[in-house]
């Protein structure tokens, strides 16, 4: 049976913070076989690692700084001393491998030598059921499809690692390993249950048109023959001056833009980040020319209704009892939500039943919806839960 633990520490000392959390996050844990762990920019990293494996030993860590917080039973976390919290994981049925890097030349082929070096850490040599993943917010699908090479079309859950402003602070790290460009996995060997929601839960607006050009992966330039941002502005009646550069982001988080699958079972939102002075935006994930781009929009009253609504749908998903839940939500999220984020943290302790969970603010989440193929996204949702 899958047992676990959520625990979390704001000690002033951030090797304190790590050593806490640790010692918490272990109680009757037979044998960790992951811990999940998520700190702050604000904290040294690397002594609170050299906390944590004070009390969890060899077992495996892997996680990211989180923006500005994270939400656990107790509430919504956060301090001016940063924050550590840990969701542990121990099953005598599951072996866990986890594996990470520094990006290299090419994040596919990057993508391949993690999947390789974590099935080794497994003692496999077959594919997982699923694995999580961290990477940092740039290549994260091409990480995907180096995974993919390696063991198919395998489900994916997790999110990109953040900081409180996107300057570029974040950190990804495993049990030996720390650096801000890359990818870490965790694949997981068992026959018990997990389930994942993908979701953006935005409307459709009546605004759409087709990407007409873009510049690298994640430029959109132009909309229907149009600068992006003027096209934008024209859909939504926003001032191109409240679009520019930083702007951008912040005006975008209840109006993004959202691009459909190939059958349409999912919407990825992909949420503009920087206005350029040429009228181009900078997008959060990667876009392609020729595809629809749709205007969404969403209240902050939905943003938050839809944490509670997609626990909801996770556990309709679940045929079992779920033993742990590991929520990614994105941090531009709980930026448009604001000061409202305990709204969000008594709906999860709600839905959650008095089942351990962890939630992370991320730059990207990524997931996989009713047998589609593993992509990412901004301004999203990608809830999992763990059977029992």
């Amino acid at each position: 049976m899958l047992k676990s633990n959520v625990a979390w520490s704001t000690n002033e000392d951030s090797y304190t913070q790590g050593k806490e959390t640790a010692k918490k996050a272990v109680v009757d844990l037979v044998q960790t076989k992951v811990a999940f762990l998520y700190t702050s920019v604000d904290c040294d990293v690397k002594k609170v690692l050299e906390g944590a494996k004070s009390e969890l030993g060899t077992a495996p860590i892997i996680g990211c700084t989180s923006s500005a917080g994270i939400i656990v039973p107790d509430g919504f976390i956060t301090s001016d001393n940063g924050f550590t919290g840990i969701l542990a994981l121990g099953d005598p049925d599951t072996e866990v491998g986890v594996a990470s890097s520094e990006r290299g030349k090419d994040p596919r082929e990057t993508g391949r030598k993690v999947a390789i070096e974590a099935m080794k850490m497994a003692g496999r040599t077959d594919a997982p059921a699923y694995f999580y993943m961290v990477a940092s917010p740039a290549e994260e699908e091409f990480y995907i499809k180096g995974i993919e090479d390696v063991i198919g079309r395998v489900p994916v859950f997790g999110g990109s690692a953040a900081d409180n402003t996107v300057e570029g602070k974040w950190s990804i790290y495993t049990n030996d390993k720390i650096f801000a460009d890359g990818v870490a996995v965790a694949f997981f060997y068992t026959d018990k249950e997990m389930k994942n929601v993908y979701t953006g839960e935005y409307h459709e607006t009546t605004n759409s048109g087709v990407i007409t050009k873009i510049e690298g992966n994640r430029t959109l330039v132009e909309i229907d023959g149009t600068p992006a941002i003027k096209k934008y502005a024209s859909w939504t009646g926003k001032k191109m001056k409240d679009l520019e550069a930083d702007n951008l982001l912040v005006s975008t988080i209840t109006e993004p833009l959202g691009v459909k699958d190939r059958l349409g079972d999912l919407i990825a939102i992909r949420h503009p980040m920087y206005g350029n002075e040429d009228g181009s935006m900078n997008i959060g994930a990667n876009l392609a020319v020729n595809t629809a781009v749709i205007q969404m929009e969403a209240s902050v009253d939905e943003l938050i209704d839809s944490t509670g609504k997609t626990m909801k749908e996770l556990n309709k998903e679940m045929n079992g009892d779920a033993g742990a839940y590991l929520l990614v939500h994105c941090g531009g999220r709980r930026l448009g939500i604001g000061d409202r984020i305990d709204e969000v943290a008594k709906q999860l302790k709600k839905e959650a039943k008095g089942v351990p969970f962890m939630t992370i603010f991320t730059f990207g989440e990524y997931g996989v919806k009713d047998h589609g193929a593993n992509t990412t996204g901004g301004l999203m949702l990608s809830f999992t839960a763990f059977g029992k």
